[in-house]
């Protein structure tokens, strides 16, 4: 843990973060206390020789689903983890941010477990999705997999200096749909964080996100904001969500709010359509231009993001 913490915390502030984000999937680094992003593609991700270590991000890849605008959604998710196999600097685990299945059906939670074990990626953690926890209030999903540290299902580990915290958001959904995280589980949260240095960085993943991106089609967590309180006085924190199949950011003093795209299908931008869903009206050839890779880099002393979109072949 002292080799991130020694470098001390001007050198968490001063820095050049590069965020480069895979619609099929995010490469993270951590450097230097600070989470950096590549992009995944089959000849491996650049500048990772420098990172301290390096995980994936997928999410929503909603196995179960055969509708348009995707068709085959356990191919797309192949495709995505034969990507992150690829890789010149192997992850050292994955994060899935949920919604793993369509409908929480047993075949499906099947299929979805024989394609990760397909991949050879090692360890993955898990956090389910709202699609993940129909019928059966997720007793199925926490069976196959769940951490199993807590009684509700959310947990957290330490890995090479950063404290990773995989939050349960997607049961008792309250009005609106927007997502709850409970009593129960913020007295968690407060405990599990109280013995950490302010130095120590933070990444905390859950399905939906934990800042009122869009209420109106329940793109929230309705007590989230007590959430937040708790991370506001850790000088680098990276929250890492799901469910809403696309890119968002939002930067809140030290606090980075990122969200990731599906494996599976693009959902509208906020308040651009009637309600959220799937886009039918996608071409089958373009299918991967909304599953492609979107650079995004935060240079020292700018307040503009540069971003620049690439094709997946």
């Amino acid at each position: 843990m002292n080799d991130i913490e020694d470098r001390g915390t001007d050198s968490r502030r001063q820095f050049l973060k590069c965020m480069a984000w895979a619609g099929a999937g995010t490469l993270w680094m951590m450097h230097g206390g600070v989470l950096r992003a590549q992009p995944l593609s089959s000849q491996g991700a650049a500048s990772a020789a420098d990172a301290s270590f390096g995980f994936v991000q997928i999410s929503d890849s909603h196995i179960g689903f055969h509708k348009a605008p995707n068709m085959d959604v356990v191919g797309t998710l192949r495709e995505s983890l034969a990507m992150i196999h690829a890789q010149k600097a192997h992850p050292d685990f994955v994060l899935h941010t949920g919604d793993l299945t369509h409908l929480s059906r047993p075949e499906e939670f099947d299929t979805l477990a024989g394609v990760m074990q397909d991949a050879h990626l090692g360890k993955v953690f898990y956090v389910p999705g709202e699609h993940d926890v129909i019928g059966d209030n997720g007793a199925e999903f926490f069976r196959r997999f769940g951490e199993r540290q807590q009684t509700g299902g959310w947990y957290s580990f330490d890995h090479r200096g950063v404290h990773f915290v995989g939050l349960i958001n997607v049961l008792n959904l309250k009005a609106g749909g927007l997502g709850s995280l409970g009593a129960d589980q913020l007295a968690w949260l407060k405990k599990d964080l109280a013995a950490l240095s302010p130095d120590t960085p933070l990444v905390v993943f859950a399905h939906m996100p934990l800042w009122p991106l869009y209420p109106d089609w329940g793109w929230g967590t309705d007590d989230s904001n007590e959430a937040v309180s708790y991370l506001r006085r850790f000088g680098s924190v990276s929250v890492l969500n799901g469910h809403i199949h696309q890119i968002q950011q939002k930067v809140e003093g030290s606090i980075t709010f990122y969200t990731a795209r599906s494996t599976a299908y693009p959902q509208p931008a906020p308040g651009t359509a009637p309600a959220p869903g799937p886009m039918k009206d996608i071409a089958p050839g373009d299918l991967h231009r909304y599953l492609g890779i979107r650079d995004v880099r935060h240079v020292q002393g700018s307040h503009a993001l540069a971003v620049t979109e690439e094709v997946m072949s």
